[in-house]
């Protein structure tokens, strides 16, 4: 049940974010809860992938390549999901910032048991 709800706030700080940005679209509620299901999918499958791959890059910038790993898996988001779009890395950069960060507060308000 968790992991439902956590769905839905991700998809709601997906409507909210691309109400925000003007470098960010999605169509629909619908469309934003797909695309939080993909970004889950993408971030337990592609994300390790990458920060392996990537890895002494990231100990050289010291973490900070990561964000550039969160940007791609937006854009892959976007390439995945019809009716949500990005305009380019910059735009995906500040979009996972944000995301992270309402992500941050929204599931702070699920109890853990």
């Amino acid at each position: 049940m968790k992991t439902l709800i956590k769905l839905l706030f991700t998809a709601l700080a997906v409507i909210l974010l691309c109400y925000l940005l003007p470098g960010a679209a999605v169509t629909s509620f619908f469309t934003a809860f797909i695309v939080a299901i993909v970004l889950a999918l993408l971030r337990l499958i592609i994300k390790p992938i990458l920060v392996i791959l990537t890895l002494p890059i990231t100990i050289v910038t010291f973490g900070i390549f990561l964000l550039f790993i969160n940007a791609v898996i937006i854009l892959m988001a976007d390439y995945f999901v019809g009716g949500f779009s990005v305009d380019g890395i910059w735009w995906a950069l500040i979009f996972s910032l944000l995301l992270s960060l309402f992500q941050s507060v929204l599931f702070a308000l699920i109890k853990e048991e």
